[in-house]
């Protein structure tokens, strides 16, 4: 669909402003494409979009060689993520979790692996790239936190019996 001129005219005027630096591609790749040339404009190179070493350098660096994965594929093994991921160093651990009743993948996983270093460039890697056909996420795992303590029911009584205040008839 063709934009009229008007319009054409309102949305660079739009972009052309200040407008925030998350939209620089965008705003570039329009602004700089004359309105009266035919030709489209070519698009930027996909790492300007997705982001650059410089916003990788921004991330904390790891303070464990534990890792969570996300976004496996429901077809996802245990054999072919620690395939994926046995290039970058010594691997200890490679679990995806599974549901118990259909034993598929939940759609994530952890990794330990021996040193930091070898986590960290598995991170650098992997992240944000395929698996089985979809795109993984790998951050650092957090500790699992403790579950609280099963609470005492206060209504029950002294006897051992607790009140069912169920309303209704099931006859």
């Amino acid at each position: 669909m063709a934009l009229s001129a008007s319009s054409s005219a309102l949305l660079r005027r739009l972009l052309c402003s200040s407008t925030p630096a998350s939209s620089s591609v965008l705003r570039a790749t329009f602004c700089s494409s004359s309105s009266g040339s035919g030709a489209s404009p070519t698009p930027p190179p996909p790492s300007s979009i997705f982001g650059d070493d410089t916003e990788v350098a921004n991330v904390p660096p790891l303070t464990t060689p534990k890792l969570f994965v996300s976004g496996l594929s429901r077809l996802t093994t245990d054999e072919k993520f620690q395939g994926a991921f046995a290039p970058f160093g010594r691997l200890l651990e490679a679990k995806v979790v599974t549901d118990k009743v259909s034993g598929r993948s939940k759609g994530f996983g952890f990794l330990r692996y021996a040193t930091i270093e070898e986590a960290e460039k598995a991170r650098q890697e992997m992240n944000a790239t395929f698996l089985d056909g979809w795109v993984i996420f790998v951050d650092p795992a957090k500790p699992r936190q403790p579950k609280p303590a099963p609470q005492q029911d206060t209504r029950s009584s002294h006897a051992g019996f607790t009140t069912n205040k169920t309303v209704g008839w099931c006859g």
